[in-house]
């Protein structure tokens, strides 16, 4: 019996420092936990009216025309939508992908954020990096680097939101993290891709690279609200379960 304790103790103490390895990967800084500890409570709030729990698998999608980030949390299968929050700027550069550093685009497209990514000593309030360029971006030779969603509402390519806005989003991606969720998908659209503004851009130059931007968009909207798995395939986004 005393040897079966003292397994029990061992492994105890062995899943625990386990546990706090993995939560020290998290990047962390006093202005991120202080932000996180006075956030932390209006979100549980927030999230208790909506059935939803903090430390749920998070997905975030950016839409640029309408200038709106939503922020979907994952309850039992599939994701719902917590809440949007409005997108200050995202540069100069207007619809359409980026192609080169210096260009002033934000980037459109779907990306995927590990814990490394995120920066909780931004120049900008709180950061993370969406990981531009992917491999679609490099199979089609863009370049740019540093490509955030970041606080301080003001930006020349990256997503600025507000001081508020991104302590919010980065108390829920923290809690999401230590909660053992390795990375979240990040998927930029030109806009809100229904029929109706698909036919509304017709003519654009992007118009192919969005129809192929709008088959993740669809695969999201008609399949439970579930994200799909993103691979690049001759140079074109392919989706799947």
């Amino acid at each position: 019996m005393k040897k079966t304790i003292q397994k029990i103790s061992l492994l105890a103490i062995f899943f625990s420092t386990t546990i706090c390895l993995a939560q020290q990967n998290i990047p962390s800084s006093q202005r991120s936990h202080e932000s996180i500890e006075r956030i932390r409570p209006i979100i549980m709030k927030e999230l208790a009216g909506k059935d939803l729990v903090i430390g749920a698998p998070i997905f975030i999608r950016i839409f640029k025309e309408e200038k709106c980030l939503e922020v979907w949390l994952k309850n039992d299968i599939n994701f719902e939508l917590f809440k949007t929050y409005q997108i200050c700027t995202y540069g100069s550069g207007g619809l359409g992908p980026k192609f080169r550093e210096g260009d002033g685009k934000a980037p459109e497209g779907f990306y995927f954020v590990t814990p490394s990514q995120l920066n909780p000593t931004s120049n900008f309030h709180l950061s993370f990096n969406l990981g531009y360029p992917n491999s679609y971006d490099r199979h089609h030779g863009r370049t740019g680097s540093a490509l955030m969603v970041h606080g301080s509402c003001a930006s020349i390519g990256c997503f600025a939101m507000t001081n508020n806005g991104i302590e919010e989003i980065f108390t829920l991606v923290d809690a999401a993290m230590r909660n053992d969720q390795p990375f979240f998908r990040v998927h930029i659209f030109p806009y809100k891709m229904t029929s109706e503004n698909m036919k509304k851009h017709n003519g654009s130059e992007s118009y192919a690279f969005w129809s192929n931007l709008k088959e993740g968009y669809d695969f999201f909207e008609n399949n439970n609200k579930i994200p799909p798995n993103v691979e690049v395939n001759n140079g074109e986004y392919v989706f799947n379960n």
